[in-house]
């Protein structure tokens, strides 16, 4: 067996299987496990999933929520054990990959559309990104 056979065989075992389809623009609970000494808790991050890059294990990803109008960015793996579960709250309509310009938005226009039409049978699976 090659290495890189070898490698992907090992990537394979640590990937996800039961995410919810993600989008970019999309709003979403991501669902913490924190660890403080000997306890463990679980911790919810709310906010739009603004980029997505990387693949198979290294597939990454950035929410970015608002709080007491100061923006908070968080990147996480999404194949990381810390994650415990990934909700999707609201789908939203973007036409960008990345949707950084958000940085800049005051008020009404940092709002997005929201996308409902031909998502009623969509319920989970891998997204493509």
């Amino acid at each position: 067996m090659d290495t890189q056979r070898l490698i992907e065989s090992i990537n394979a075992s640590a990937i996800k299987t039961d995410l919810p389809m993600l989008s970019i623009g999309d709003t979403i609970n991501v669902h913490t496990r924190i660890v403080e000494g000997d306890k463990e808790r679980i911790q919810v991050f709310q906010g739009v999933l603004i980029a997505r890059r990387g693949r198979g294990i290294s597939d990454m990803i950035t929410v970015r929520r608002l709080v007491d109008e100061v923006g908070i960015e968080r990147v996480w793996p999404i194949n990381s054990p810390m994650i415990a579960k990934i909700e999707i709250v609201r789908r939203g309509d973007a036409r960008r990959a990345k949707l950084y310009y958000l940085r800049e938005r005051q008020g009404k226009s940092r709002r997005l559309r929201d996308r409902r039409r031909g998502l009623k049978h969509v319920t989970g699976g891998k997204s493509g990104g």
